[in-house]
């Protein structure tokens, strides 16, 4: 594992967290998307200087890079090794957000750019809801294509928080 892509089935899943996690365990340096694509004051990026962020990224030796990002995806996969994949309940990740929210309000997470202060509407808080189980689908066939494209390459699939510290667990051996 020197080249590792964490994605999830949703916002509030624990990718950031458990990005600094294999960090700290495997010694790789980790990115977040999300620092990657939001400017201060939530401006996004212009995607080509998105993409070329990531791809400045991915051409490393050692990485982790942790996010979603669909219409990026390719970018991260053709270099990965590894893709380690989070899902957990729908109530945890709403649940996730709410904590998120209140914890980080009115300043920026550790894994935003700065400039970005944590914020939760109903826009968002919807779009978790509503995206939550076609997400679920796609990433199976997107995990599954993965694997065929890269035969030597190791898909992970997480789906509960016991699974979560054992697989924490597992990299500290």
């Amino acid at each position: 594992m020197k080249r590792v892509m964490i994605v999830g089935v949703s916002s509030g899943v624990g990718k950031s967290t458990l990005a600094r996690e294999m960090g700290k365990r495997l010694d790789l340096p980790v990115h977040h998307l999300d620092a990657l694509h939001w400017e201060p004051g939530w401006k996004e990026a212009e995607p080509d200087v998105f993409a070329a962020r990531q791809k400045a990224v991915a051409a490393g030796d050692k990485w982790i890079i942790e996010g979603n990002y669909r219409p990026t995806y390719d970018i991260r996969a053709a270099r990965a090794d590894t893709i380690v994949y989070v899902e957990l309940p729908l109530r945890v990740c709403l649940y996730r957000v709410v904590k998120r929210w209140w914890k980080f309000r009115g300043r920026s997470r550790p894994d935003l750019g700065p400039g970005c202060e944590e914020r939760l509407d109903y826009d968002f808080l919807k779009f978790i809801v509503t995206t939550y189980h076609r997400r679920k689908r796609e990433m199976q066939e997107r995990l599954l294509s993965f694997q065929l494209e890269n035969p030597s390459s190791e898909v992970i699939q997480i789906r509960s928080q016991r699974e979560t510290a054992a697989f924490l667990k597992y990299m500290e051996q």
